[in-house]
C-alpha cells in the first residue's frame, strides 16, 4: 500500500503530456467478470490507452486494491478504505457496501506487469524506453500490439525503433489471422536474436495430437526459412564473439605471462611468486582508486591513468628487493629457486591478507570503460576488454623497444647469450640481473592493473594465472617475445572455441595435453633461442 502512491506519481509523470479522461466502463467490466481470457484482453486494451487513468487501474490491479461492486462496476479503494475512486467517472465517493476484491492470479499478474512495462515505452527518457523495449522482449502478447504501435509511431531513436518492430512481429506470431502470422514470421527473418528461435520452432514442433503448433502450411514454410536465416546470423555472431573474447583472453594471458617471459625466459628464474606480483599490481590499482575517491573525487575516472605507473613501480620495486635479497644467491640452481619463490608467494599472500583482509575488494571500471559497443545486431563488445587488448599490444611494443633499442636491452641480450663474455667486457651483470628482474616484475604489475578491470581483486588472484603463464612461455619458446605473443593469443582463441563444445574443464585439459605432446616433439617451443647461457 505504501508503494502504490509512488507508482501512481510515476505513471502521472510519464503521461503528463496526454489528456486525462475517464476509462470506458466497457473496458473495465471484464475485470470484474469470471472469464480469464476477457480479463487478459481488458488489461491489454487498458495498456493501449496509455492514459494516467488507465495506468492507475493497472497499478491498482497489481497492488490488489481493485474492487468490484455487485453490479459489476470497478472501483479503486485506497488508504483506510473509506473512500473509493471510480475510474469510469473520475469521481471519488464513500466506499459502498458489498464490494469484493478483484482476484489476481499469477497469469493475470504477469500480464499486468508486462502492460505496466509497456507503458514506459512512451516515457520521455530514452533510457526508460530502451529498458522497457528490452524487458518486453522476454514476453510480449498480442494484446500489447496497439500500445507498441503507438510507441513506434512517435519513436525517433534508431536503436529503439527496430526493437519495437521486432516486438510487434513477435506478438503477431500468436495472432488469429494466418496472414498476419506469416507476415510476422517474415518480418523476423532480418533479426539476429536467438530468443526468437524458440517461438518459431514451436510452430513446427508437433504436439501430443501429432499436429504441428502452426496449422497453416504457408506459415510453417516461412518459419523454416526464417529459422535458417536467424541461425546463420547467430552462428556468424557467435563466431565473431568467440574471436573477440578469445583475443581478450589471450591478451590477459599475454599480460600475465610477459613479465614471466623475461624473468624465466631470459634469466632462467622459475619464479613461483610471479602471480603475487600480478596481485600487487591489482592492489596498487585498488589503492589508487581509494586515493582518488578520498582526495580527488572530481577526477575519479582517471585513477587508472595514475595506477599504471604506480603499479609498475611498486611491483618492480618488490621484484628488485626479491632479486637482491634472495634470488641473486640462487642463479643456476632452478630447484632451490622454485622452492624459495614458492615460499615468497605464500608470504606475500599472507601479508596482503593481513593488510587488506581475506575478502575480495572491488575495483570499479572508470566511466569511460563502462558499457560496450554493439555490432552485428546483438553482439556487445565491452569497452574494458577492448581497452585491455589495446593495452596488451602497447605493452608488447614497449617491451620490444626496451629489449632491442635501449642500452639495457643490449646488456640483457648480451648477458643472456654469454654471461662470462659480457662480464669480461665490463658489463655489470649483477646490476643487469637486478634491472631485468625488476622490469619483468613491473610488467607483471601492469598485468595486475588489467586484471583488476575484469573482476574483483583478492589475495589469491595470482594463483589463477601462474600455471597458464608458464604454459604460454614454454609453448612460445623460452626467451622469445614473439613466441610468447603467439602462444598467448593462440591459447586464448583455442580455449574460447573449445569451451562451447567440451566445457571449461575439458577445454583446459585438452589444451594441457596438447602442450605436453607439443613440448615432447619440440622441446624448444615455437621459437628456439640461440646461444643462451646462464652461467
Amino acid at each position: 500500500m505504501q508503494l502504490l502512491p509512488k507508482l501512481l506519481v510515476l505513471a502521472c509523470l510519464l503521461f503528463s503530456s496526454l489528456a486525462q479522461a475517464a476509462v470506458d466502463p466497457a473496458l473495465l467490466k471484464p475485470l470484474a467478470g469470471d472469464d480469464p481470457e476477457a480479463r487478459l484482453a481488458a488489461v491489454g486494451q487498458l495498456a493501449a490507452l496509455a492514459t494516467p487513468e488507465a495506468a492507475r487501474v493497472l497499478l491498482a490491479l497489481q497492488a490488489e486494491t481493485l474492487y468490484a461492486t455487485p453490479r459489476g462496476d470497478v472501483l479503486i479503494v485506497e488508504g483506510d478504505g473509506a473512500q473509493a475512486y471510480d475510474p469510469a467517472t473520475g469521481k471519488t465517493a464513500a466506499t459502498p457496501d458489498g464490494i469484493d476484491g478483484v482476484m489476481v492470479n499469477n497469469r493475470l499478474r504477469g500480464v499486468v506487469e508486462g502492460a505496466l512495462s509497456g507503458l514506459k515505452l512512451l516515457a520521455p527518457e530514452r533510457g526508460e524506453r530502451l529498458a522497457a523495449a528490452q524487458q518486453l522482449q522476454k514476453a510480449v502478447s498480442p494484446a500489447q500490439v496497439p500500445l507498441i504501435r503507438k510507441a513506434l509511431a512517435q519513436e525517433t531513436d534508431p536503436e529503439i525503433k527496430p526493437l519495437l518492430q521486432v516486438l510487434i512481429a513477435s506478438a503477431n506470431l500468436h495472432a488469429p489471422d494466418s496472414a498476419v502470422r506469416r507476415q510476422a514470421v517474415q518480418d523476423l527473418a532480418a533479426s539476429s536474436d536467438a530468443r526468437l528461435l524458440s517461438p518459431l520452432q514451436a510452430m513446427l514442433d508437433k504436439g501430443p495430437d501429432g499436429k504441428p503448433g502452426e496449422p497453416d502450411e504457408a506459415v510453417r514454410i516461412a518459419a523454416v526459412d526464417t529459422i535458417g536465416q536467424i541461425k546463420g546470423r547467430v552462428q556468424r555472431t557467435e563466431f565473431v564473439g568467440n574471436i573477440f573474447y578469445g583475443l581478450s583472453l589471450g591478451s590477459v594471458l599475454l599480460l600475465a605471462a610477459l613479465g614471466l617471459a623475461i624473468t624465466f625466459g631470459l634469466m632462467g628464474i622459475i619464479n613461483m611468486a610471479h602471480g603475487e606480483l600480478l596481485m600487487i599490481g591489482a592492489y596498487t590499482t585498488y589503492l589508487c582508486q581509494l586515493f582518488f575517491r578520498s582526495y580527488l573525487p572530481g577526477m575519479q575516472d582517471w585513477y587508472l591513468v595514475a595506477a599504471l605507473p604506480a603499479a609498475f613501480l611498486v611491483a618492480g620495486a618488490v621484484g628488485v628487493l626479491l632479486e637482491r635479497t634472495v634470488i641473486r644467491w640462487l642463479y643456476g640452481r632452478p630447484l632451490e629457486t622454485l622452492l624459495a619463490t614458492w615460499g615468497i608467494s605464500l608470504i606475500l599472500m599472507q601479508l596482503v591478507r593481513t593488510i587488506f583482509g581475506a575478502q575480495n575488494v572491488e575495483v570499479a571500471n572508470p566511466a569511460w570503460m563502462s558499457g560496450g559497443v554493439t555490432v552485428l545486431g546483438s553482439l556487445v563488445l565491452p569497452y574494458n576488454r577492448i581497452a585491455i587488448i589495446a593495452f596488451a599490444m602497447l605493452v608488447v611494443v614497449a617491451v620490444w623497444l626496451i629489449l632491442n633499442k635501449t642500452r639495457l636491452g643490449l646488456f640483457v641480450r648480451a648477458v643472456t647469450q654469454n654471461r662470462r663474455m659480457a662480464d669480461c667486457v665490463g658489463v655489470a651483470t649483477g646490476k643487469v640481473d637486478m634491472l631485468t628482474f625488476g622490469l619483468g616484475s613491473g610488467i607483471a604489475g601492469l598485468g595486475g592493473v588489467a586484471l583488476s578491470q575484469l573482476g574483483n581483486v583478492g589475495p589469491d588472484l595470482g594463483q589463477s594465472y601462474i600455471v597458464d603463464s608458464f604454459m604460454v612461455v614454454v609453448l612460445g619458446g623460452v626467451g622469445q617475445l614473439a613466441g610468447t605473443v603467439i602462444a598467448a593469443l593462440g591459447l586464448g582463441e583455442v580455449n574460447k572455441f573449445l569451451e562451447p563444445v567440451a566445457g571449461a574443464v575439458l577445454a583446459k585439459i585438452a589444451i594441457l595435453v596438447f602442450i605436453i605432446i607439443f613440448i615432447q616433439r619440440r622441446p624448444q617451443g615455437l621459437f628456439a633461442m640461440k646461444g643462451r647461457s646462464v652461467e
